[in-house]
This record gives C-alpha cells, structure tokens and sequence, in this order.
C-alpha cells in the first residue's frame, strides 16, 4: 500500500484491542488505507504490539459486513435492505413477545462495546424489550475480581492507580499473568521490578521473572492461602496498616494456618522454599504489588482466588499505601467501562445495583419511567447461554460485539443452544462463526469508524475517534439500537443514536454512583484533560481519581474487608480416563475469538491455526508426535489440533489457545461449572485426555469454517453499486486465503529454519540448541534473537536478518533471491516491539512470518512521534 499522494490529518485515539488502551495516530483514507503509529501516550510510551501494529488490516478484510443479511426459506443468509431488516427483527419480537412474555428475548453484550454502547444496550434491553435477561462476554473475563474487589474495598476498578505507578515497583507478583503476549506495553513498566509469576506454563513472561511458581492447574488458592500463612509465622505482616485499615484478618489468617509450606507444596507442586522466597521478596520495605489476571479468576472458585491474593496484599501493607497496591488486569479493550454501565445482568449505569431502591429510583428518574418498570435481575452469561431454546428459556437472542460460539465454554452446546433459537439477531462487522449462524445480521461500525468513549484497565476515561467513514451501509450499534426501539413503539429521543448525547445521559445516570462519570464531558477529554474516575460533577472542576483508597477504602466505615476463604479445588479432578490437566489462553498474535485477528494476514501467518502444547515425555506416553495432529477430550468433547512440544511444561498439564473454530474450539472442551458469585465459568482446567489423531481419520483436518447446526452460510453478496467499498487495498485472497502447515520457505525445505520463522520456540535455528547461532559459541554477536539489544548480528550491519529475526517486515535475507523473504526495508529498522520509528511511515508490512520472540521485549528504544 502506497502513501497518500497529500498529507491526511492525523487522529488521535486508540487501539481496538486490549485494557491497556495504547495511544495511537490514524491517518489517510479508505481509498489509499489506514496507517497507524504509536502515540507518546503513558500506558504505552510511543509503543504498540504486533496486534496494534495491524490494527488497520481489520478496516479492510475482505468478508467485511457491508449490508444487512437475512436467512431465507432456503437457509441462506441474502443481501437485504436495512428497513426489511429491522422490520423483520422487530416483528418477530413483537410475536414472541405476545405469545412467551418479555424474558423471551434476550440480549448478549461485549466488553469492547464502547461505554455509550453498553449503556444504550443495557436501557434497550430493559425499557424497549423489558426483559430481564441481558449480561456480557466480560462474565467470561474480569467478573471473579471484580467481585472479590467490591467485597474487599467497596469498589471494583482493575488497576486503583495510573499504570505509570508500576515504573517505580521494587518487587511486582504477576498471578495468573501473561503479559508479554497479552499487553506487551505493559512490560516497559516493570522493567526495573523483580517479577514473580504463578503460571502452570513457563510463558513468556515466567521466562523474564526474577521467581517462576509452576502451580497445578487449579490450586492457585491454595498457594495464596500458604504464601499469606508464611506472612503471618515469619513475621512480615504490616500489623499498623491491618489494626487501622482493615477487618477480618483474625479469621482470614487462621484459614491460612492450615496451608503450611509443605502442605502447599504437596497440593500445588511448588516448592516450600520457592513459597519463602516470593514472600521475601514481596515484604521488602517498598512499592511492592500483586497483580491478577485471568489465570487467577477463570474457575468455580474465582472469586475466592482473587480474595486470597487480595488478602496478601492487605496483609502486607499495600492496597491504598502510596508504595505500592493490588490490581487486576482487565483484558478486554472496554472490559472496565463495559461492566460499569448496565449491560451486566445485575447492574444499573454508574456500576449501581439493579436490586438497590435508591439506586432503581435515580436511574428511573434520569430515563423517565417509573422505578417497578425496571426488570429485575437476569440469569448470568453462561446461565443464559445455556438457556436458550429451552421451555423455561429465551427462544431469541440479539447478540452486540461478542461470539459466543467460539468464546463460551462447552462450546458444542452452545452452538446448539444458538441453533434451537426461533431469532438470532446479530450485530458485527465481519461475519463471526455467531453471525454465521444467525437468521438476521447487521453491519455496524467499527473502530476507526466511529466516536466514543472506553475506559481502560487503570479506570482512565478516554476518547475513540473516527478517521474514515463506514461503508455506505455499516450503521452504528447506537443507530441500530435506537431504530429497533423505534419500531417496538418506544419514543425516538428516549434513544438517542449520537455518542455525545448517550454520554450526557450516562453522566446524569452515574451520577453518585460507585463509577461517578457525572464531572467528565468530551469537552474536557478533547482539551486532553487525564480523569480517572470517580470525578463527580462539582462546583470546582473535579481533577478524577487517578490513585484510590489514599485515605480510605469505599466501604461506610473506610476499611478494606478481608475474606475467609479455603481452597477447594477445581469441579473436577483428573482420572485414569481423563488423567491431563487441561488449560487454555491467549497468544501474541491473537486476540479473544479471533474473529478480528484471524482475518489479518500478518497475525493468521504468525499462528496460523490451534495447536496442543505438552511435554515432550507426556506426548510419547500419549502416543502424540511433534507437528502431529492429535484429539484432546474431555466429558464434554474434543478439540483436535497439532502438537508442539514444550519441555517446560508440566508433565500433568497441555495447554490450548482459544482464538480458533471449528474442530481447533479450546472451548470445546472447558467446563461450565460457575463460581457461586461471580457467574464465571472454570475455563482454566479441565480433566482431559490426549490420543493421536490419523491424517485422515474423521475429525484429522481442521474444518476452516466452524459448524454451524441446520444454518448455512453465504458469503456476503458485492456491495450494490454507490456504495463505499467494504476493502481497498486487499484481495480477498490475500486477506482471508487458509494460511499453509510449515513448509518450503524460499526454497527452504521444512524444518527448524521454516518452524522458527512460523512462530516456534526461539533459540532453535537450524537444529542447535539454545545460546547457539551458526555454531558460534554464546557472545556479543548472537544479537536480539538471544536477548541483546537488536543491531550487528554474526558481523551484519542493523537491519535484514536481526529485522527478520524479530519479527519485523521482510527483507533480504543472506541474499536470497526475491521472493517472501526479499524486499527492502524502507530506511531505519524498525524497533523489535513497535515498528518504524520517526519519519515517514511505511506501507504496513504484509509478509511477517513469525511473532514477537520474548527475547526481543528485553530492548525496546523510545519511539518519539
């Protein structure tokens, strides 16, 4: 892709992907393409990722949503017009209505809905459609901390401090983690900490720690409860802060004085001595922190894991002290925003309590009806999943940002639960494996298409900006909200469909609530004013919230609450039939579903498709074989993918990306089983077993597209002539081809140089073993690839082969002739992490083959924009 022929404005916003929110700058135009660069922006310092690099690619994949589709008697979905569609959708609610009540109808939401967004799509659910069963893909992602953290402080925001906060950490405990491939940018900020990490897998990010605690699957409570016991016996406790700051420790503790060392041991497999030495490192006099993340919460026992690393960081001083704190690492790119603002199926704007009174009065007030108009409290994400089609069920669904047929556990029944519904309404902009299956789907608008506001992970307020214009017939979700409560007889200006009119609203109906947006305005965000909130609407200018909790918790009474809480184990424990642990994540190159990173050539490249990750001598016991495809299954079904082999994984332990359809669904074979008071489901382990897998037995090949029951797809038809193009720059066989197995690669026949270069584990280059490179011995000149900072490598200036190494665009490789490796690298070489640096920006690189090594975050100049 070209630059434009004349300099376009640059906008600033930020990236679609995760919490963390990294500034960046937009410029050009549908015609000649999106370009982005790192904006010197805090959480990000003029950094972004392989995912925020790439961004753009998704404004033009080739299967964009471009017009409305609707399911015919045939069973295919059809080009239709938006008026037949919304009549259609709103008819048929109307019907079921009349014939099964309002919870009849339900609602699915996302945690990168925009803060309108959710708060429009939670006033739809309950005032347009009076039902009582709405709630959101973030149930599956933030809802066991969120719940500890209101428990233990009276609120619940990820991180209560700026993430700049963490630059000055001595000592950061990462629990449940992966940093270096779940946020990279985040890495830059504790760089100058000692990090112990609690992991089952030595990720990315074990690998940088000063500690790595290798857990059992499942027993993380367990560990916590034993590191606070070694707190208590070896005297490290900040008895001033628990008497003047807290209640419950009494209790608290003497759960915690039957999980001595040992015993930890015994249960979790991490040493008692390595127990010792995480506490010792956490208890030295300063800026010490805990910090949670999915590793910790995604079980039945969610909620009390997080509670029991909360009660470690009470326990030693640090929640609210100045010098250091507790947060949790919200993932989703509004997952704080998104569960603040009424799209949770308890939950009123201002993170309010639906059963409250006062909290039912005040939003009442501010949208008109009375407070018993209001429904009550509906079933939780899984809960409603699973209840769909039945008697007792909603037999419609209208589903906003989320795929829950990649993204759910025991996934196979609720793609069936989906295919038992009499409306499936779906709103997207690419044809997810969800709209796949829907019988109406609406194109709506995406990121750099629209305006409004997310709250990222450190509870900061912040602006998205459009730069292009959608597709002539892509509408806003607010849009498309407020026409379907048009046609299902609500009045017009209760709905409003501009982002700046739904955010005056939503600061009315926050006001004096836990998440107070009331003083925030866009005037003040466009002037680039930082507000965090609470920032109530004073009579002086509120400056936000950066930091909570300085001088008192959110309780009545200013005090941090402990939890009394015991480990107990997963929902199920592994068999003679199911004798592996089962565990799934996130890679670098992909993000949630997938639907969104997947149809990015440079990311689909990186990993192209699911694979197993286990033990070299767990794969020969089970019979699997390195790049073999192999079936894991657990009660509820199977998965089938290739093998990589990890020798630092645990023995009992395989782990599975969850990005990916068809028979690669990690969800295929995670467990249901839900915490008692978050609603969130046990993803994190399951009983399986692992078996070989013929070539060409049934279920030996990935399907490419996901099943999707009686419905059948159809790609969607051309747009109609003036319309805006839905892709410039791309063909569709570039942006949605299958990405090949490892194979020749220039010439190169398959093997370690063509493995390496599609994303295996770094340090194996042409069979040597790591610290080898060429045979040279470990020195100076093994560069980047090793962990020195990116520059000479085997005697070559900066640029062609470290460039490549790291991941970034292609270039002449040991003067191989033209072809996938060749090209030249237009002026510096790019930054390991963050691409070009100052200067005219390149076309966006097409043909990276591998993802970031880990090594390669050890370096990361300063890019200036």
């Amino acid at each position: 892709m070209s630059e434009p022929p004349f300099p376009t404005p640059r906008t600033r916003t930020h990236c679609p992907y995760c919490a963390l929110q990294c500034g960046t700058l937009l410029h050009g135009d549908r015609e000649t393409g999106v370009r982005v660069r790192p904006a010197d922006f805090p959480v990000n310092r003029g950094k972004l990722c392989q995912k925020g690099w790439t961004a753009p690619d998704v404004l033009t994949a080739a299967d964009r949503l471009t017009r409305p589709l609707s399911r015919g008697p045939d069973g295919r979905l059809t080009g239709t017009s938006w008026d037949t569609a919304l009549d259609t959708v709103a008819e048929r609610i109307r019907a079921l209505r009349a014939r099964h009540g309002p919870d009849t109808v339900a609602v699915f939401g996302g945690g990168g809905l925009t803060n309108e967004k959710a708060y429009l799509l939670g006033k739809f659910a309950r005032l347009a459609l009076g039902t009582s069963q709405i709630d959101y893909n973030g149930r599956f992602c933030m809802s066991s901390a969120a719940t500890a953290g209101n428990e233990a402080f009276g609120v619940d925001r990820g991180l209560p401090f700026p993430v700049a906060d963490l630059r000055d950490a001595r000592t950061v405990l990462l629990a449940g983690a992966n940093v270096a491939e779940t946020m990279p940018p985040l890495l830059q900020h504790l760089d100058r900490a000692e990090l112990i990490v609690i992991d089952p897998r030595r990720t990315a990010t074990a690998h940088r720690a000063t500690l790595h605690l290798q857990p059992v699957p499942g027993t993380d409570l367990a560990l916590a409860l034993g590191l606070l016991h070694i707190a208590v016996v070896d005297g490290l406790l900040d008895q001033d802060y628990i008497r003047r700051r807290t209640h419950g420790f009494e209790e608290a503790a003497r759960r915690a004085m039957a999980w001595w060392p040992e015993r930890v041991e015994s249960v979790t497999g991490v040493p008692a001595r390595d127990q010792r030495a995480a506490v010792r490192l956490l208890a030295r006099p300063r800026n010490a922190y805990v910090l949670t993340g999915r590793g910790v919460e995604q079980h039945s026992q969610g909620t009390d894991t997080a509670a029991g690393f909360i009660n470690l960081a009470l326990a030693l001083g640090l929640p609210g002290s100045g010098r250091g704190g507790y947060g949790c690492l919200t993932g989703q790119g509004n997952g704080q925003g998104g569960r603040e603002h009424g799209q949770k199926a308890d939950q009123l704007p201002g993170y309010r309590s639906l059963t409250d009174p006062a909290a039912r009065a005040h939003v009442a007030g501010v949208w008109g009806v009375a407070p018993d108009d209001l429904p009550g409290p509906g079933r939780s994400a899984y809960e409603l999943l699973d209840a769909l089609g039945a008697d007792h069920g909603p037999r419609a669904l209208l589903v906003f940002g989320s795929n829950p047929a990649v993204s759910a556990p025991h996934a196979a029944h609720v793609t069936e639960r989906l295919a038992s519904l009499e409306l499936l309404v779906v709103a997207d902009f690419v044809p997810s494996e969800t709209a796949r299956m829907a019988d109406v789907v609406l194109p709506v608008t995406q990121w750099a298409e629209e305006e409004g506001t997310l709250t990222s992970l450190e509870g900061r307020v912040l602006r998205r900006r459009a730069v292009i214009p959608p597709p002539a017939q892509a509408r806003s979700d607010l849009r498309v909200l407020r026409d379907l409560a048009v046609r299902l007889g609500q009045p017009p200006d209760r709905y409003p469909s501009d982002p700046r009119e739904v955010f005056e609203e939503l600061r009315a109906a926050s006001r004096g609530g836990r998440a107070d947006y009331s003083g925030i305005t866009y005037e003040r965000l466009d002037a680039g004013e930082c507000l965090h909130w609470p920032c109530p609407d004073t009579e002086e200018r509120h400056p936000g919230t950066p930091r909570l909790f300085l001088d008192r918790f959110a309780h009545p009474d200013g005090k941090a609450r402990f939890a009394a809480v015991d480990h107990r184990g997963p929902a199920e424990d592994i068999s003679s039939a199911y004798p592996l642990h089962g565990t799934t994540g996130r890679v670098l190159a992909h993000y949630q579903s997938g639907a969104q990173t997947r149809r990015v050539a440079e990311l689909s490249a990186a990993v192209p498709e699911p694979f197993i990750e286990v033990h070299p001598d767990t794969a020969a016991r089970s019979g699997v074989v390195d790049r073999g495809l192999a079936r894991v299954t657990s009660p509820r079904g199977s998965m089938t993918a290739r093998v990589r082999l990890d020798p630092t994984m645990r023995p009992d332990t395989l782990f599975a990306p969850f990005h990916f359809p068809g028979d690669g669904r990690a969800n295929l074979f995670t467990h249901p089983a839900l915490d008692p008071r978050s609603g969130m489901p046990g993803f994190k382990v399951s009983a399986v077993r692992l078996e070989p897998v013929s070539e060409g037995a049934p279920g030996g090949r990935r399907p490419a597209r996901s099943p999707t029951a009686s419905r059948e797809w159809e790609a969607p038809p051309p747009d109609a002539p003036g319309e805006s193009p839905g892709t410039s720059g791309t063909s569709a066989s570039t942006r949605h081809a299958e990405s090949p197995l490892p194979g020749p690669l220039s010439g190169l026949l398959p093997g370690p140089l063509s493995g390496l270069l599609l994303g295996l584990p770094p340090g194996l280059l042409f069979g040597l073993p790591p610290g080898l490179l060429f045979g040279l011995p470990p020195g100076p000149f093994l560069g980047p690839f090793l962990g020195l900072p990116p520059g000479p490598l085997p005697g070559l200036p900066p640029g062609p082969l470290s460039g490549l190494l790291l991941g970034l665009p292609p270039g002449p490789l040991l003067g191989l002739p033209p072809g996938p490796l060749s090209g030249p690298l237009p002026g510096p070489p790019p930054d390991p992490l963050l691409g070009p640096p100052p200067g005219p920006l390149p076309a966006p690189p097409s043909g990276r083959t591998t993802p970031l090594p880990a090594q390669a975050l050890d370096a990361m100049p300063e890019v200036t924009p």
